[in-house]
């Protein structure tokens, strides 16, 4: 199967350079992403298009491809194509009818094709011509240029005919790695995921900032956030997950600081260790996904309040994105669900937070604290690659057992995303399937039948390793990963 590949409109506009820059680190990108999925994928092409070509015909594996193309930022349009030399008219209508007769019996139809190249006819007379003679040789109700049922789709570069059997819409924005790489804070909500997501999609390499305040049950939830957001829209560039243990800081301000105050300060504080943390890791910009007046410390005071602790860009896409909007999004992308499911840890609940803090009576408050603590706190940071992290629990002894084949009375638990498990689901007559997303496993594990060996699966073993290490150590020995041979 051949896949053409458009590129994001911005980068054809580029000066030649920068254009054939963008272009090769894109190239360069799908050729580590369609690596993992099958090595005799091939990625060619430069200046104006890209060719992602498969030697199957496998179903499951070809739709993992559009997956993945579809996710990659940089790229605006993917058609599946079937290519072969130009032929002449008759030969054209040839090529196209096997791929539209059944599309237009009893739908209107139009012709659209596109021309590179110096050829004796025009677009127009190609698409006059095929369109009366697929009128005629097909069950078309009719032409209607302007609302069709069905588009029929060729592009003809000098010599080379194409005819577009499916088309999908591209993640769009930059090439991964094309653009200066940046931190960004999340708690594993709905808008620190989306604003990851944006600066991803615009091919920000984005690595994740974690301050734990809830315990190890809230440090899980983020992870799989972080994970899933990396292994759909950034795979091809590793990035690192950095937790810091913020809970004796938060102590410090629930116990010392004024009420009204406690939201701006702990903000002020997650800043300056962040600030300390991408400057060590030469970082030149934070993201954060705070939203003007969605709550009390993010009105325009405090937030100008909480930013003078730092001279670095401090980026919030979200700025003044509706908080339905933002939901929206996170259902677009894959993550309202999940999100959904993060235990809420707000840090401080106020009675009456202030909505138009003051920099002195801030640096008054600020004064009670032990400074050194947010010192204390950066030093105590656990950084892993984000594909590492179920490496969190290094020190004891939780790594699950993986294994290829499924013992006698063992249940699979299929703990992927809905939108993949749909996409490809997982069943065998020899052993017993649950489907239990990964955000809802904690809850559902408890209830199941403690006689029983469990193995838990999803398509790259990242996912199912973390939750089954982390269910090791929360007592439970009947946990293991399930990894079928290829």
């Amino acid at each position: 199967m051949l896949y053409v590949i458009r590129f994001f409109p911005e980068i054809t506009i580029k000066t030649r350079s920068v254009r054939q820059r963008l272009i090769k680190t894109l190239r360069r990108n799908l050729r580590i992403l369609m690596g993992r999925i099958d090595s005799r994928i091939s990625v060619t092409g430069d200046w104006d298009i890209l060719e992602v070509e498969t030697n199957t015909a496998d179903e499951t594996l070809l739709a993992q491809v559009v997956d993945v193309l579809r996710n990659t930022p940089g790229i605006s349009l993917i058609s599946q194509v079937s290519k072969q030399p130009l032929p002449d008219f008759d030969g054209i209508l040839t090529e196209i009818l096997p791929h539209y007769r059944d599309q237009l019996q009893g739908r209107s139809f139009a012709v659209r094709s596109k021309r590179q190249g110096n050829h004796d006819f025009s677009s127009m007379e190609l698409e006059r011509y095929l369109g009366a003679a697929l009128l005629r040789e097909t069950g078309a109700s009719g032409v209607d240029l302007r609302q069709p049922d069905v588009t029929v789709r060729l592009e003809i570069r000098q010599q080379t005919l194409y005819v577009v059997t499916q088309q999908w819409r591209g993640l769009g924005g930059y090439p991964m790695g094309t653009q200066e790489p940046v931190l960004s804070l999340i708690s594993g909500g709905f808008d620190s995921a989306v604003s990851s997501y944006l600066f991803m999609r615009r091919g920000v390499q984005t690595h994740f900032l974690f301050f734990n305040l809830g315990g190890k049950e809230h440090e899980l939830a983020v992870k799989e956030v972080a994970l899933y957001l990396w292994m759909r829209f950034g795979a091809s560039h590793r990035v690192k997950f950095i937790s810091v243990p913020f809970e004796p800081l938060l102590g410090e301000i629930l116990t010392r600081v004024d009420s009204g105050h406690m939201a701006v300060v702990l903000k002020r504080m997650m800043i300056r260790a962040a600030d300390q943390i991408a400057r060590e890791m030469k970082l030149s910009a934070l993201v954060t996904g705070e939203c003007v007046a969605q709550v009390a410390s993010q009105t325009l005071p405090n937030l100008n309040v909480i930013d003078q602790v730092t001279d670095m860009l401090v980026l919030r896409p979200l700025i003044v994105t509706d908080k339905q909007d933002i939901i929206d999004m996170a259902r677009r992308i894959g993550t309202e669900e999940f999100s959904a499911q993060v235990p809420e840890y707000c840090g401080v609940v106020s009675v009456k937070p202030t909505t138009n803090a003051k920099l002195q009576r801030v640096l008054e408050e600020e004064a009670k604290l032990d400074i050194e603590l947010i010192s204390a706190a950066v030093a105590e940071r656990e950084v892993q690659m984000i594909d590492r992290v179920v490496e969190v629990l290094e020190h004891r002894d939780v790594e699950p057992e993986q294994v290829t084949d499924v013992p006698a009375g063992a249940m699979v638990i299929d703990i992927r995303h809905p939108q993949e498990q749909e996409r490809a689901p997982l069943s065998d007559e020899h052993y017993e399937v649950a489907v239990v997303p990964f955000y809802q496993l904690s809850t559902q594990f408890a209830m199941m039948d403690a006689s029983r060996q469990y193995l838990l699966y999803c398509d790259k073993g990242m996912m199912s390793r973390l939750h089954a290490s982390h269910l090791k150590d929360a007592g439970y020995q009947n946990v293991g990963v399930y990894r079928p041979s290829a």
